[in-house]
């Protein structure tokens, strides 16, 4: 998995995706999304990193099966939040 941190003041976003992913555009009716290096791609990360970054986060945009699954496991999002973009399960996370 990807792994890329962007802060902002005292704000954490968390971007993370399966490693395939980077590159893709997922179309699905109107909704197009781009999995771009410039936001997804920064360290190859574990399970465990990526448990620890979502901990840290504000908010967290997540793609891919291996991705959420982790997110899930820690109980970082819940499953009602997962919708799927052209067969990719996408999730997003806010902490307020």
């Amino acid at each position: 998995m990807y792994l890329k941190e962007h802060r902002t003041g005292d704000r954490l976003i968390v971007a993370a995706c399966d490693q395939e992913l980077i590159g893709q555009k997922l179309n699905q009716g109107d909704v197009v999304v781009e999995i771009t290096e410039s936001f997804y791609k920064g360290e190859i990360v574990s399970e465990k990193q990526l448990q620890s970054a979502l901990g840290r986060a504000t908010s967290a945009n997540l793609f891919g099966k291996r991705t959420i699954e982790c997110a899930l496991e820690c109980r970082m999002i819940d499953p009602e939040s997962i919708i799927t973009i052209n067969g990719v399960p996408h999730a997003q996370l806010y902490r307020i």
